[in-house]
């Protein structure tokens, strides 16, 4: 395998599946069986997961804003952990075992995170799964994930979306989009390419923490990125 540890990002809309919001059962379910596919290969994973599908930062009314950015980042952060939660029983359900650390305290139903402790369950073949993004307001889960892999010394971030890589221009909207097999950092910034935001990017940027864009809908994706096949887009310095 080219990477022994791997940090796994997705985003909360990524669980809806089909569905307008909520977590979607039988997406859930691939997504288990995609990391069971790596973690069955000896790779140390951890995972990240956003809250979109629950919540998703504040949204102004009619009224105007009720909900001020603090407490709305607060309710993102415990969106966040209702997804860890449902995929660690996913993951657990066929046979990995897990551990969910969270960044807010909540003794009943995850561990605080601690770097050693989430190392050593990554040495000894545990899913860890990283809740409430970094704990703080104004920074998103890509940050929460930027800063967890540096912190465990991950060999790569995954970033796995509904499109497979990064290209020049939204392919969804712009048929004519190129896609990138391999970009250097410093090609994302003056090309302007959103790739995570700015605060997470540049902290892979410093750390030299290579970033692989790809297609976590198509099966067995996962493997073939850990295995080093040229899969999505790859970013590094």
């Amino acid at each position: 395998m080219k990477y022994k540890r791997i940090l796994l990002k997705l985003s909360g809309e990524s669980l809806m599946g089909d569905k307008q919001f909520g977590i979607d059962n039988k997406k859930l379910s691939e997504y288990a069986e995609e990391i069971k596919a790596v973690v069955d290969k000896g790779v140390q994973v951890a995972v990240v997961i956003g809250g979109g599908n629950i919540f998703r930062g504040v949204q102004p009314d009619s009224d105007g804003e009720v909900i001020d950015r603090v407490q709305g980042d607060y309710m993102g952060m415990l969106a966040t952990v209702i997804n860890s939660m449902a995929l660690q029983s996913a993951l657990e359900h066929i046979g990995i075992n897990t551990r969910l650390q969270s960044a807010i305290k909540m003794e009943q139903i995850c561990e605080p995170y601690i770097k050693r402790r989430a190392v050593r369950h990554l040495e000894k073949g545990r899913v860890v799964i990283f809740g409430a993004g970094t704990g703080n307001p104004y920074f998103t889960t890509d940050t929460a994930a930027s800063l967890r892999a540096i912190e465990i010394s991950a060999d790569v971030i995954l970033k796995g979306t509904r499109v497979d890589g990064i290209y020049s221009a939204d392919p969804e909207k712009d048929s004519s989009a190129t896609k990138y097999s391999t970009i250097t950092f410093d090609e994302v910034y003056k090309k302007g390419l959103r790739v995570m935001d700015l605060t997470a990017f540049t902290l892979c940027n410093e750390n030299k923490l290579p970033i692989i864009v790809f297609d976590m809908n198509k099966k067995n994706n996962l493997v073939k990125v850990i295995s080093g096949e040229q899969v999505g887009t790859l970013v590094e310095v």
